[in-house]
């Protein structure tokens, strides 16, 4: 099982993530994009977000046999791309779009907007209006893929605790 963490920025997605994977004993498969854009000095560019969309589905594939307990976490995946594509360059690469329909993901947890945001080099969208516009962007994706997906809320403890809930909840939805 593919448990996916997606969202807007600065929504905890690192944290859920992680905390998940400990919680069930498994691994995580980290953002690539955050490695990948620690050190570009320069706007991104489309070839940029193809080395990322190909980069986030090597690194998965790389830890996949390490999941343990028929689970594996991702920080985000690369719908990412897509939704940065689209905003950024008003459209996405067909190789992008194709790998929606063959490599999907069991279970999304889409995190709301309820966190303050968390200044960071590697975010641009602060913004209330931004952030709720880049929330209706995922759920759009998301709803455009059937994907089963969940909003988690809550902030400090409550918002680890509500993302266990809903794992738990899927997972006895799917018996395991």
């Amino acid at each position: 099982m593919k448990i996916a963490v997606v969202g807007p920025e600065s929504t905890g997605k690192s944290n859920i993530s992680a905390y998940l994977a400990k919680a069930y004993e498994t691994v995580c498969v980290p953002e690539y994009s955050r490695e990948y854009c620690r050190n570009l000095n320069r706007a991104y560019t489309l070839q940029d977000e193809l080395n990322i969309f190909y980069g986030q589905i090597a690194l998965e594939s790389s830890l996949v046999p390490l999941a343990a307990n028929h689970l594996l976490i991702c920080d985000t995946t690369f719908l990412t791309v897509k939704v940065w594509c689209d905003y950024l360059f008003g459209d996405t690469p067909l190789e992008v779009k194709q790998a929606l329909n063959t490599h999907p993901y069991d279970f999304y947890l889409l995190m709301d907007i309820d966190l303050p945001w968390q200044d960071d080099p590697l975010r641009d969208f602060p913004e209330p209006e931004q952030r709720a516009h880049f929330l209706q962007v995922w759920k759009n994706e998301l709803s455009a893929l059937n994907a089963r997906y969940q909003l988690v809320t809550g902030l400090g403890e409550e918002r680890f605790l509500n993302a266990k809930k809903t794992v738990d909840s899927f997972l006895k939805s799917v018996g395991i």
